[in-house]
């Protein structure tokens, strides 16, 4: 019998902002998963511990986390950055059915933990702040050091990265499971899911998922390994290629390479987009274009919240948070990110804070206050059929003042 899970995010996982400001960390896509998405699919218990903005949000949706106090037997700690890979997954069950107690640790944070039996759940509604006393009280600290090897996402390029080496095992994982049909070699779909005329597939370096329910049009080029979620539409003349992840209920077109894209975005129109991440709610305008290699072909060197930051990556695109948009033509250089909530016209020459308009190129960059980023919320759900909640709102408003720091850093010549 597995042991319960209890996923907790920890102090690191402010550097995956933007990426992280609004979701869990397990709720970060990568490689056709999710780290809760894969942990659930195996039949694996478990619960959650979230920074307290997002207590609200776990607790409606998802339900099944929200009560650490129901966990029985033997409980697991497990960082929620750990990457959802096979490699993962097969070296904790390892360490499992081993039944070695202990913490494994990287440089000073705890990656997991394998409770002695008996250890005291934490207490319901526990949050990240509250994890240093819940240690000391679980006898975490005192625990002996386990010599597993887990990978974490360190820093936002870090999922596009991960994405590319784990999509394949990701996928043959997918399959596994039995829920789809090959309608050609490689090419697998989900019940109710449709692949259009004269579509060009290439399973060669990989095989293609197409999930229940999605719809791919005419003249559509695919080529593994490939994901499209349930409910997405992909637009006639689309080429996907070279490891795509594209979460459900989406909007896609254009050229999209080695790309993540989470749930409820829109990049319908014609367009290069390549090893970038984007958010959830997102909508990029006919014609946005990103770099994903410098004019040098050198590796990318990427700036987080002042902290330069070398990725040894070649390939790196933008990282957009959510709730962003992009005007027609846009133009995003090479590894930039741009925070959440924010808008986005011309050239984008460097990061972008959450919650601003950034027309940098017009000499005009002014604070859009959260009241606006609401009704512009209110607005997107109504045209997907989906309820405004009173959390998604206040979720608005804490990413704004999470996010008013990271403004006064940028150094922009703001109107407020």
């Amino acid at each position: 019998m597995a042991p319960t899970v209890i996923l907790f995010e920890d102090d690191a996982v402010e550097r995956l902002h933007p990426i992280t400001i609004g979701r869990p960390a397990y709720a970060v896509s990568c490689g056709a998963y999710s780290l809760i998405q894969l942990l659930e699919t195996e039949g694996i218990p478990v619960c959650g511990i979230v920074r307290p903005h997002l207590a609200e949000v776990q607790r409606l949706d998802y339900p099944q986390l929200d009560d650490p106090t129901q966990a029985e037997g033997q409980r697991v700690l497990l960082n929620a950055r750990v990457v959802p890979s096979q490699g993962n997954l097969r070296a904790l069950r390892d360490w499992w059915m081993a039944g070695q107690t202990g913490v494994v640790r990287q440089d000073e944070a705890i990656v997991a933990a394998l409770l002695p039996p008996g250890t005291p759940a934490p207490v319901q509604q526990l949050v990240t702040s509250d994890l240093p006393n819940y240690y000391k009280y679980a006898g975490v600290d005192s625990l002996p050091k386990i010599d597993v090897s887990l990978t974490l996402f360190e820093y936002p390029h870090d999922v596009v990265r991960h994405n590319i080496e784990i999509l394949p095992d990701n996928l043959a994982h997918r399959i596994a499971r039995g829920q789809l049909t090959e309608q050609a070699d490689g090419v697998f779909l989900g019940k109710g899911a449709q692949l259009g005329e004269h579509c060009v597939v290439d399973t060669s370096d990989g095989p293609i998922i197409i999930d229940r329910d999605a719809q791919i049009g005419p003249f559509v080029f695919l080529q593994g390994p490939a994901y499209i979620g349930p409910r997405s539409r992909v637009i006639e003349h689309a080429a996907i290629k070279d490891a795509v992840s594209i979460g459900h209920t989406t909007k896609i077109g254009g050229e999209i390479e080695a790309s993540v894209i989470e749930p409820y975005t829109n990049k319908q129109h014609y367009g290069f987009l390549g090893h970038s991440y984007l958010g959830s709610w997102i909508n990029l305008g006919a014609g946005t274009c990103n770099s994903d290699l410098k004019n040098t072909y050198g590796t990318v060197n990427m700036d987080y919240q002042g902290q330069r930051v070398a990725t040894g990556m070649q390939f790196v695109g933008c990282i957009i948070g959510d709730y962003s948009k992009s005007a027609i033509n846009t133009g995003i250089f090479t590894g930039k990110v741009i925070g959440a909530c924010s808008m986005v016209y011309g050239f984008v020459t460097t990061n972008v804070p959450s919650f601003v308009n950034y027309a940098r190129l017009f000499g005009q960059v002014t604070e859009l206050p959260a009241d606006v980023m609401t009704a512009t919320q209110h607005r997107m759900f109504v045209r997907r059929k989906v309820e405004q909640r009173p959390c998604d709102i206040q979720l608005i408003h804490d990413m704004y003042e999470l996010s008013r720091n990271e403004r006064q850093l940028a150094g922009e010549p703001l109107s407020l």
